[in-house]
């Protein structure tokens, strides 16, 4: 279906949205796109919207909407009994290209020296990397903070899609959560699983404030329940984005990006960070549709 330009009383549950929350989100990252996305002015925040933008309706519902979400583990600088599993910095001069596989990298030991912290189970650190970030809490009550800084150039591979085509898991079940809990009752196949996803993901350390959210691909932190990861060959990044889903009714800013995050209709909404954020994420799959709010020129040469 080719783009089309909707009205903004098409958008079930629009004026009942918190366009102040949307704007504080938008304005986070507006200072990053070129001039044809309009700037704050002394308008209210529901009316900057509606006369700057038109919504577009792009690619074909219904969308598939999920969440993800920053999590919070405990950990040690160095190895210890407890904590025996690392995260690492990406190497120098591993270039763009597709670099050893994850079952490459474990089985070699090939990122020896480039630990930056240590987790408490290889499927912990295995959730850091899909999730894209992580705190680690220390021993001593302090709470270092690690964001995505590149990977290994392989395609990412769903272990929970896997875990559902081979029947472990009901498709209706399956998290974060599940992941864990079936790990935890077949430890003798975890490396298996894990390896099915040949991707790696490489971090390095922040100093983010503690209120803030980590860093998205815009380079900027993004807001939990108002950023989303979206396919910027279909969405641009800083765009506005209406989510209208069966629960969530709200604007929400294209703030990010992920490997699993593919075609139009695609999201991955941002739910904050810690366990309770992870249980959203974990239960978060909807249906429903995406629609873009693009500067008024910018919707017309896209959506005549």
């Amino acid at each position: 279906m080719a783009p089309r330009r909707l009205a903004f009383d098409a958008l079930p549950g629009w004026a009942a949205d918190d366009h102040a929350a949307a704007f504080a989100a938008y304005a986070a990252t507006v200072d990053l796109l070129d001039d044809d996305w309009p700037r704050a002015g002394a308008t209210a925040p529901r009316e900057f919207f509606e006369g700057n933008f038109t919504p577009v309706l792009i690619g074909d519902p219904p969308a598939l909407l999920t969440g993800y979400y920053e999590p919070e583990v405990p950990g040690a600088l160095g190895r210890t009994d407890d904590f025996r599993h690392p995260i690492h910095a990406r190497p120098e001069g591993i270039g763009d290209g597709p670099w050893f596989s994850r079952a490459e990298i474990v089985a070699a030991d090939r990122l020896a020296g480039l630990e930056l912290v240590w987790l408490s189970s290889a499927v912990e650190a295995f959730l850091a990397q899909v999730q894209g970030s992580v705190r680690v809490r220390l021993a001593d009550g302090t709470v270092r903070r690690f964001g995505f800084a590149g990977k290994n150039g392989h395609p990412y591979r769903s272990v929970g899609a896997e875990l559902v085509r081979s029947g472990e898991v009901a498709e209706s079940a399956i998290s974060a959560q599940a992941i864990r809990a079936w790990c935890a009752d077949h430890p003798e196949a975890v490396a298996d699983l894990l390896n099915h996803n040949a991707s790696y993901v490489f971090f390095r350390s922040l100093d983010l404030p503690e209120a803030h959210g980590p860093l998205g691909a815009m380079g900027r932190s993004v807001t939990a329940l108002r950023s989303l990861a979206v396919d910027p060959d279909h969405i641009p990044l800083g765009a506005p984005v209406w989510v209208d889903a069966e629960g969530i009714r709200a604007l929400v800013i294209a703030q990010d990006t992920g490997s699993a995050i593919r075609g139009p209709q695609r999201g991955d909404i941002f739910c904050g960070s810690g366990d309770a954020a992870g249980q959203r994420a974990g239960a978060l799959r909807l249906g429903g549709r995406l629609v873009t709010l693009l500067p008024h020129a910018l919707a017309g040469r896209i959506a005549p």
